[in-house]
């Protein structure tokens, strides 16, 4: 088996990992690449070749920056006789116009759910379109791909409207601790919750206030993107709440290892 990668961040560098060390193939062009992504190419020990190359692989899978995957699908689109596996998170719309855009080969619209930095490779990939069984072969190779929805931009969708609760989750949490914090109650508050939600509840809801800050200006501009989604089927009400939330915390410097105190107090100011 091959598998070609077109760009190689994060994602790219988890599930390459997973396949060499199942025994595939994997491939991909590093001209004109930043030496952060060089570094991390060669650390995961992929073959260094031409973007035709990488094209000519069974499965070429895209997993690039939102703001050029149609790009890549417009430069891939002449040349791929495979699956073209675009992983990027973009809307069911874009999804849908990189699918026109390949010409000969088949198209898997695919969605990771969740972190590949907490999860790894492990991680649940969702994938949708008449390619997609083609594309859940490679869980031999130790991926963890189901098949959901039928057409492309289904998968993409599923992912944007989970993003719309789980941002929104996050969106009341922080308002509601941050007011919690004013009164000199978060404690009692958080124990509240925990009594009623969970007893994971806390952990998870110091982990999304803590993710929401520091991820705060990418989340801004990934609801963007779930606005307009959810625009072309109801008219949303939330989206313009939650981005409210995200703008105000865009500015706001927190690190990973502060206490959940510290960070709603150094928040405070952009809730007043």
């Amino acid at each position: 088996m091959r598998v070609g990668f077109i760009g190689f961040g994060e994602v790219a560098q988890t599930l390459a990992s997973r396949l060499r060390s199942r025994g595939v193939e994997v491939v991909t062009s590093l001209e004109g690449r930043s030496p952060s992504t060089i570094e991390r190419a060669r650390t995961v020990g992929v073959t260094e070749t031409s973007e035709e190359d990488v094209y000519s692989c069974p499965v070429v899978i895209s997993a690039v920056t939102p703001g050029v995957a149609l790009g890549a699908a417009r430069r891939a689109g002449r040349h791929v006789r495979g699956i073209y596996v675009d992983i990027n998170n973009i809307s069911p719309e874009t999804v849908r116009m990189a699918s026109s855009l390949i010409e000969k080969g088949g198209f898997v619209d695919a969605a990771i759910m969740g972190s590949v930095r907490r999860k790894g490779a492990d991680i649940r990939i969702i994938a949708s379109g008449r390619d997609a069984e083609e594309f859940m072969k490679l869980n031999r190779y130790g991926l963890n791909i189901e098949v959901r929805g039928r057409e492309p931009g289904d998968a993409s969708a599923i992912k944007m409207l989970r993003s719309s609760y789980t941002k929104g989750v996050s969106a009341l949490l922080w308002e509601t601790l941050t007011a919690a914090h004013r009164l000199g109650l978060e404690e009692d508050v958080l124990e509240m919750l925990e009594y009623t939600e969970g007893n994971d509840f806390r952990e998870s809801a110091i982990s999304r206030l803590k993710s929401s800050c520091i991820h705060a200006r990418r989340r801004y501009e990934e609801m963007k993107e779930v606005q307009d989604m959810l625009a072309e089927v109801i008219d949303p009400v939330m989206p313009t709440c939650i981005m409210r939330i995200f703008e105000k915390l865009k500015d706001v410097e927190v690190s990973a290892d502060a206490d959940y105190r510290d960070v709603l107090d150094e928040a405070l100011d952009a809730f007043l």
